[in-house]
């Protein structure tokens, strides 16, 4: 589902209320070699895999290039900001991962879509709580997500 507007999600009892709610999707991002290569420059992982369209061509197995799983991985804090606001929010922080999976390689040029499920809110006192999130990301068009994870962050209201 693309949402026509942002979530609000403006306390932690409404966070509680949402838990359940079917996953929401982001708008489609394109990742194209340009993004490709200036994540790896940006990591130093210059893995011939990701950076070298000739040598991918003929030696890989996917025909092309392929996103790091960690650049796919990054995307999903776009989406989510994109999808949900948190009115009077005064602190969020990524609190980690319990599961990060990279269940199929991401081509270059692929538009790739975020989706999102809240499973559980731990209260940890009155203003503040972590919320453990189902996050996949899927190329359009394609059955298998690319990734699965369940993110938690931290929101103090």
């Amino acid at each position: 589902m693309q949402p026509s507007r942002k979530i609000s999600l403006g306390s932690i009892q409404a966070l509680k209320d949402y838990v359940g709610s079917p996953a929401i999707s982001g708008e489609a991002i394109i990742v194209d070699q340009q993004a490709i290569d200036t994540f790896a420059a940006v990591t130093h992982d210059q893995q011939w895999i990701h950076v070298d369209p000739a040598r991918a061509a003929t030696d890989s197995p996917f025909g092309t290039t392929i996103a790091h799983g960690l650049f796919t991985l990054s995307l999903i804090t776009g989406w989510y900001h994109r999808v949900f606001e948190f009115p009077g929010r005064k602190l969020a922080l990524n609190y980690g991962f319990d599961k990060v999976r990279f269940t199929a390689p991401v081509k270059s040029g692929a538009a790739l879509v975020g989706s999102f499920r809240l499973e559980q809110v731990q209260e940890l006192n009155i203003h503040e709580a972590r919320c453990h999130w189902h996050v996949e990301v899927t190329e359009v068009g394609v059955q298998r997500p690319a990734l699965v994870a369940q993110w938690i962050m931290q929101l103090r209201y």
